[in-house]
């Protein structure tokens, strides 16, 4: 059966539950209702045998016999009284006296009771006969006359009742046979009903898998588990779409970027091929701007890939000390931006972050400072924690235009002003993704006094009692501290 169950379809495997679930239901409600109307039917004998006996032992003392025989045949109602005497062997000769011509034998307990030899207040049972089936209760008594012991016997007939149980019996099965095939017919329609959404489901997975169409949707209507999974479909379906359109756009972006560069290198590099007595001066500017070009394809190709990169599932989060992550970052900025101060203050305390990401980022929002400040300008870095972590980047540079605001953050965006700069419109980009996976918001500000402020806002952790892990290594001390050896455990970004 277990075998069967693995192999068969679910919906076979529904049917079947169901049956057996039903058809066990029915059966016990009908051998129920069998035992009950039983045991009911040979109370009401019991009670009737019982007041037979009531009657012709009312006295509570020695029973004349006449007497007795009399008021019984008075209150007649089908049942027999029979007087059982002494005889010393048990036999049908033992009844003395009878109301009726049934010839029951007398059991050995019976003839002990007439005899005076058993202390039993009352004997029961039933005994069956070539006229038929009774019922038998029995009970001590002493002749009035005599005085010698005696056993009065009430008998009724249950031919009537067997034949009504038999009768039962036979419409109870019909009955569990009938609920039988209803729980069959429930169970096949029980398991269309529950596997029509899982089919919906399974025809739109195969849609899919065979067409890759990521527009087929399925109905979702409904608060129950199969329309969660069907929600839960959609809504899968919805990712992968959005995912496919990122990543056409991120291809049609790269293309149309990448296009520019490699046009202008291939004509550079046509011309130094083909003009052989090219003027040193013109072949030296010439080459200049062929590296200026590889230089930027570089750059535009890393973050493309970092940015492409980011999309993959990512390693679990660790708990950082953020202090120590801004301030690496800061250090790195300066190497590249030496004409530029940057003023620090952080705060300390930790963060749950993939830490190689999460530098990048501010990294990023660092570089993006130093480039826009004035050569000798000051850059100021803030590191405050209250309820979240905000992380404040600010510069004194020209600004960033209203109009370019609600754009800063799209792929390959590049205001009028920066495409003059190097750079290829992915380093924000790249914030606004980093930031968003770490449940951060990143949001540009433009002081009333000059420059662009950069905010990124971060949930704060509790820290650990050791030390806090910051990718492979371990950053102990204060801020302060020497933060140089840490770039060896966290991968250097690329340079924008």
């Amino acid at each position: 059966m277990r075998a069967w169950l693995r192999k068969a379809s679910f919906r076979s495997r529904v049917t079947v539950l169901v049956a057996v679930a039903v058809g066990f239901s029915v059966a016990l409600a009908a051998l129920l209702s069998y035992f009950v109307v039983h045991r009911e039917l040979y109370r009401q004998v019991d009670d009737q045998l019982a007041s037979d006996l009531q009657l012709v032992t009312s006295s509570n003392g020695p029973i004349d016999l006449r007497q007795a025989t009399f008021l019984f045949g008075r209150v007649h109602n089908g049942d027999i009284l029979q007087i059982i005497g002494s005889s010393g062997v048990p036999s049908s000769t033992s009844v003395v006296l009878s109301t009726g011509t049934v010839s029951i034998p007398v059991s050995a307990a019976e003839q002990a009771m007439a005899d005076g030899r058993s202390s039993a207040a009352a004997i029961s049972g039933t005994v069956s006969t070539s006229t038929g089936t009774y019922r038998v209760e029995t009970i001590p008594a002493r002749d009035a006359t005599t005085g010698s012991p005696l056993a009065i016997r009430v008998v009724h007939r249950i031919n009537d009742i067997l034949y009504s149980l038999r009768e039962l019996r036979l419409v109870l099965l019909l009955v569990g046979l009938a609920g039988l095939a209803v729980a069959i017919a429930l169970g096949y329609a029980v398991a269309r009903v529950t596997i029509r959404p899982v089919e919906r489901l399974t025809g739109a997975a195969e849609h899919v898998a065979a067409t890759q169409d990521l527009d087929a949707t399925i109905e979702d209507d409904g608060d129950d588990e199969l329309a969660r999974l069907a929600h839960a479909f959609n809504a899968m379906l919805a990712a992968l779409r959005a995912s496919r359109s990122q990543q056409a756009q991120l291809v049609s972006d790269a293309g149309h970027e990448l296009r520019t560069p490699l046009t202008s290198l291939r004509t550079n590099i046509e011309v130094l091929l083909r003009t052989r007595d090219l003027p040193e001066a013109d072949r030296a500017e010439l080459l200049g701007d062929v590296r200026a070009q590889l230089e930027e394809l570089t750059t535009l190709i890393g973050d493309i890939v970092e940015l492409a990169r980011q999309e993959e599932t990512q390693p679990e989060p660790t708990e950082i000390r953020l202090d120590s992550l801004v301030e690496h970052a800061v250090e790195r900025a300066r190497r590249r931006a030496l004409s530029v101060t940057f003023d620090v203050h952080l705060d300390r305390g930790s963060v749950r972050a993939q830490p190689a990401l999460l530098e990048r980022a501010v990294l990023n929002v660092l570089d993006n400072a130093a480039k826009w400040s004035p050569a000798g300008g000051r850059v100021e870095v803030t590191l405050r924690r209250s309820d979240h972590w905000t992380l404040d980047v600010r510069d004194h540079g020209p600004g960033i235009a209203p109009s370019d605001l609600p754009r800063v953050f799209d792929r390959f965006y590049r205001a009028q002003t920066a495409r003059s700069l190097p750079g290829s419109g992915l380093g924000l980009a790249i914030v606004a993704q980093v930031v968003r996976s770490h449940g951060g918001v990143v949001t540009p500000f433009l002081p009333p006094d000059g420059g662009t402020l950069m905010r990124i806002e971060l949930p704060i952790v509790a820290e650990s009692e050791a030390g806090h892990e910051l990718g492979g290594g371990h950053i102990q001390g204060p801020p302060g501290g020497d933060v140089a050896s840490l770039d060896e455990t966290v991968p250097s970004a690329s340079s924008r």
